[in-house]
């Protein structure tokens, strides 16, 4: 089962702006204003979405003056990096990486019948 705060995550990201969005902070801090500069999209849809990533927990809101800054919650991906990396041993590109799966493949199977 998946906790309450990792679906949040995934559902945040699950749109194609705010994975944009969470990118271009990830590599910057970034006035609000800025990012709807960057994007072809109203300031009140930016609003709304980065309500939906701050609700997730992946940013934070600064105010400096009149200007609302938002930083990247890097440990907030920190639930979805460590539930990929159970599936780590599955998606490797390598051989030793397939024959793992080919064997869980055959345990499940065998467990079943």
């Amino acid at each position: 089962m998946i906790p309450q705060d990792l679906d949040d995550v995934l559902a945040a990201l699950a749109n194609k702006h705010r994975r944009e969005m969470v990118y271009v902070l990830g590599l910057q801090p970034m006035a609000i204003s800025q990012l709807a500069d960057m994007r072809d999209l109203s300031l009140p849809a930016i609003h709304k979405h980065v309500a939906v990533l701050e609700d997730a927990g992946l940013v934070t809101r600064r105010k400096r003056g009149r200007t609302t800054y938002l930083t990247l919650e890097r440990n907030a991906m920190r639930g979805l990096q460590d539930w990929l990396a159970q599936f780590h041993t599955y998606w490797g590109s390598d051989d030793a990486s397939l024959a793992n799966y080919d064997r869980h493949l055959a345990r499940a199977g065998a467990e079943k019948g």
